[in-house]
């Protein structure tokens, strides 16, 4: 097996196991609807509805990653934003509340942050979620990550390997200095639009304003006529004729990627990246990102002309330039092997799911690798929420359901006839219904709504029960019913 095609199967490996399960999905509901249930017994959040976005929302997060919860006190009427004031008081009563309920870890409120900010540890799976008040915002920037995912599938593959890889090598964590995941999610966008053939365009292309100058009004029609523009243009970018498709491989887009950003300290000094434009810009002629104040400049596209790399500073700047630096030599050396590649990829923690035959320590890590069972992680069902969110396809209805309206259950695993099966299992569905390719579509109304016909087969998985209502049976297969009469079709990642 030559280098190429090793980086190539041991990228496609480590996406098996970042990749969320169906588990992780019903998990993450769980804990919306626990906080929907604290937020309800506050006096003066009554009302308020809870709503995620984020990685979550845009299906670019990994099985263990955070949640990030905007609580909304205008009650979907208006866009309109609490001030910083009123947003401290509220996430102090909120912070009381979920004292008092116990089951919550590690609750931290960061008052003075540019937004305000509850950290908590959900007692499942110990998920970290950020809470907010009316961040809209976020959510919008987060519908826009899932639409570019629609363009072109490698990003949220190349977004996922990035940041697992940020993470291996620290440079992943906005308090260290470091980029934040989502500057990595626009690095990434700024690699498709300008490899060659690009397979991302310039974003004003999707959108050609500020994004947030237009959340004005009615929030359901000003999130309605963004998704319309952005629906029309995404169509129309991939339906032109003239159109060169890159047909890169995972393996080369991420290579080059390393390779572009691997002297991004000297080009930072000069030179700003600007996915809007889809090119390099010069600091100096760009009278918006004046004075220059940042080590490095990544403008964030929908909030112009906010610097979403304003955390990273300049020793940790030369530190990421090394980083990238060091990868590219070892992705690009002869005669590389999995074993050497999966210290610089991927963290101790995706480490453990990666098997191999016989134990294998690697120089400057505390962890090793088995096989001694097939590996553990597999395709997921597509994310409930690109159905259950009508703000995320063309045709909308004449207002959009919030969270609060939408029970975010899970499945409840109903068995049929008898026959053994693993009580840990994966979800598939053979030769069944698939979301369509583009997710601004209405779901076809020729599917069964009210269940989907699902297969389990065994997984060899600790066990991790909680999140589910489940009656183990003996004979599959099973049905997944869902207590509302919203339904999302399961579909695999490509």
């Amino acid at each position: 097996m030559n280098s190429q095609s090793q980086v190539e199967s041991t990228l496609k490996e480590i996406l098996e196991v970042v990749k969320p399960l169906h588990e992780d999905w019903v998990t993450r509901f769980k804990i919306i609807n626990e906080l929907r249930e604290v937020v309800q017994s506050i006096e003066n959040l009554r009302g308020a509805t809870v709503e995620p976005f984020g990685s979550f929302v845009s299906n670019l997060f990994s099985r263990w990653g955070d949640l990030d919860i905007s609580i909304e006190v205008s009650f979907g009427q208006c866009v309109s934003s609490a001030g910083k004031k009123r947003k401290q008081t509220l996430l102090g009563e909120l912070l009381r509340a979920l004292r008092k309920q116990g089951g919550w870890l590690r609750l931290k409120f960061i008052p003075s942050a540019r937004i305000p900010i509850l950290k908590i540890v959900s007692k499942w799976q110990n998920i970290s979620c950020d809470i907010s008040i009316d961040n809209i915002q976020g959510e919008i920037k987060s519908k826009f990550l899932f639409w570019l995912n629609e363009i072109d599938g490698r990003f949220r593959d190349m977004v996922l390997l990035v940041k697992e890889w940020a993470k291996a090598n620290g440079i992943n964590n906005p308090k260290t200095g470091t980029f934040n995941s989502y500057s990595l999610s626009l690095l990434v966008i700024f690699h498709f639009q300008t490899c060659v053939p690009p397979i991302l365009p310039p974003l004003k292309d999707i959108y050609p304003t500020n994004v947030v100058d237009d959340l004005t009004g009615a929030k359901v029609d000003a999130e309605r006529r963004i998704a319309q523009v952005c629906s029309s243009n995404i169509a129309r970018f991939k339906s032109s004729t003239s159109r060169i498709v890159n047909r890169s491989s995972l393996s080369e887009l991420f290579i080059s990627f390393i390779a572009k950003f691997s002297e991004i300290n000297l080009k930072a000094s000069e030179l700003g990246i600007c996915t809007f434009t889809g090119q390099w810009e010069y600091i100096a002629n760009n009278t918006r990102w004046l004075p220059r104040t940042y080590a490095i400049f990544i403008e964030d596209p929908f909030e112009q002309p906010e610097n979403s790399a304003r955390a990273v500073g300049q020793k940790q700047l030369v530190k990421i330039a090394e980083v990238f630096e060091t990868t590219r030599c070892i992705l690009i050396s002869a005669n590389i092997t999995r074993n050497t590649l999966l210290p610089t990829l991927v963290g101790p923690q995706t480490s453990r799911f990666l098997i191999k035959k016989h134990p294998t320590v690697y120089p400057n890590s505390n962890y090793r690798y088995y096989r001694n069972t097939p590996p553990q992680a597999h395709r997921v069902v597509q994310s409930p929420l690109q159905t259950q969110y009508h703000l995320w396809q063309p045709q909308y209805k004449n207002s959009r359901p919030s969270t609060s309206q939408m029970q975010h259950q899970g499945p409840r695993m109903v068995p049929s006839t008898p026959k053994p099966q693993s009580q840990f299992a994966r979800m598939r569905v053979p030769n069944g219904p698939r979301l369509p390719n583009h997710q601004f579509q209405k779901p076809n109304p020729s599917v069964p709504q009210d269940q989907v016909q699902v297969q389990v087969q065994p997984q060899i998985q600790r066990p991790r029960t909680e999140g589910y209502n489940v009656k183990f049976g003996t004979r599959g297969p099973h049905q997944v019913q869902h207590n509302q009469g919203q339904m999302w079709r399961p579909k695999y990642d490509k």
